[in-house]
């Protein structure tokens, strides 16, 4: 860990101020899903239809899960703050690029392209574990996470009016006037912090061996991408239970969908407070333990008749103040294995997360009829959280061997 003085904002000589890394989280985030409210009207134009130009989203996740996967090892080699600048400075350009699109290839080429701001995502938690205690950093990673929690709630809405009043493509133009900020705020407040490395590319990776054969690290990988697993099978299912099941209408099935975000923040906000004292495996647990609660109430509820919607969308609640809590405890520990090489853990811990929760949101959407009800998304979420608790168990007793060894 690099000892900086207190955080100065603009002040790179300073640690990164936490306003910084959060806006470093946040943007990407609002570049996946600004735009969605703009589909019908960007397919009119290109002359082709809102469901194929919904691939962009799945274009950003598949190429920003290989960005984060390299990303990672980069920035422990190169340095933080200089792959965060190319990165931010590459996405503004090609944000530029996406507003003079003519064709559904080149949107699609593009926003592959995109992506490449997902790096930001996972140097800020690299940082994190530069500049801080194990036992603290679980508590600053949350309070950047709050960021990831709220933006998606807001980011399609803010698309929908900027659309409505400028068209699409200034969804695009404010994501390049962001980029302009973000690279701006970065130069001027975020100094290095990545430990001096001593080796060449590839001998950096023949580090790696220490990394992948510590069973906690893949405790901690797992315990967190299959906690948030259970969310991202929401993502694939909830839309189809809301709409098809209990017969929402798009204005209440999205006052509804929040709920998980909702829990998500609070869960961020309560680990911010309390994580340094609990301690990071005690959240970890703790958390799965609140997710799963939910789940199986939500179940029951089902079972014995009285299943709705605001029961299930209500228990999604506990899901997303779980995840609040296990989440940044779960990447802090995963970070604390080697900090030397804490990039490369950010990114690979990224990668899984989303591979893994792209598979289960795509499996929640083919379990899910509109005779079946919602239980079988809940048992998926249940499954997946279950699963992580298995983990979680595991990380708990080599802990505790390897405190007595």
């Amino acid at each position: 860990m690099i000892e900086r003085p207190r955080a100065q904002f603009l002040n790179r000589q300073t640690q990164p101020h936490m306003a910084t890394l959060i806006l470093m989280v946040s943007i990407s985030a609002l570049a996946m899903n600004i735009f969605l409210p703009s589909l019908p009207r960007m397919a009119d134009e290109f002359g082709t239809s809102a469901a194929i130009l919904g691939l962009s989203v799945s274009v950003y996740l598949a190429i920003s899960t290989l960005v984060q996967l390299f990303s990672g090892p980069l920035s422990d080699m190169q340095g933080r703050r200089q792959v965060t600048l190319w990165s931010i400075a590459l996405f503004t350009a090609v944000s530029i690029a996406i507003t003079f699109c003519q064709s559904t290839e080149s949107f699609l080429i593009l926003r592959a392209i995109q992506s490449v701001i997902a790096s930001v995502f996972v140097i800020s938690r690299a940082i994190v574990r530069d500049t801080t205690d194990t036992a603290s950093s679980g508590s600053r990673i949350a309070y950047i996470m709050m960021g990831m929690a709220l933006v998606p709630m807001f980011g399609p809405a803010l698309g929908g009016v900027i659309d409505a009043y400028f068209g699409w493509r200034a969804n695009f133009w404010i994501l390049s006037l962001l980029g302009v900020a973000l690279w701006l705020n970065c130069f001027f407040d975020l100094g290095e912090t990545a430990p001096t490395a001593d080796v060449k590319f590839q001998a950096h990776f023949a580090l790696y061996p220490d990394l992948l054969r510590s069973k906690r690290f893949w405790g901690y990988c797992f315990t967190s991408a299959l906690g948030s697993g259970a969310f991202f099978a929401y993502l694939g299912g909830a839309p189809f239970v809301g709409s098809e099941i209990f017969n929402l209408s798009p204005e209440a099935l999205g006052l509804f969908f929040g709920a998980p975000a909702v829990g998500y923040f609070l869960g961020n906000f309560f680990t911010g407070r309390f994580s340094s004292r609990i301690g990071l495996d005690a959240m970890i647990f703790w958390g799965l333990a609140l997710n799963l609660f939910g789940l199986t109430a939500s179940l029951a509820v089902f079972y014995n008749g009285m299943g709705s919607a605001i029961s299930f969308f209500g228990f999604m609640t506990f899901v997303g103040f779980g995840n609040g809590l296990s989440i940044p405890n779960a990447t802090a520990g995963m970070l604390a294995i080697r900090p030397d090489l804490a990039g490369a853990a950010s990114g690979l811990g990224s990668a899984i997360m989303i591979a893994g929760g792209a598979a289960l949101s795509a499996l929640a959407g083919a379990v899910l009829t509109p005779t079946s009800g919602a239980t079988p998304l809940l048992w998926l979420m249940w499954s997946s959280v279950a699963a992580g608790v298995i983990c979680m168990i595991y990380v708990k007793k080599r802990h505790r061997s390897i405190q007595t060894s």
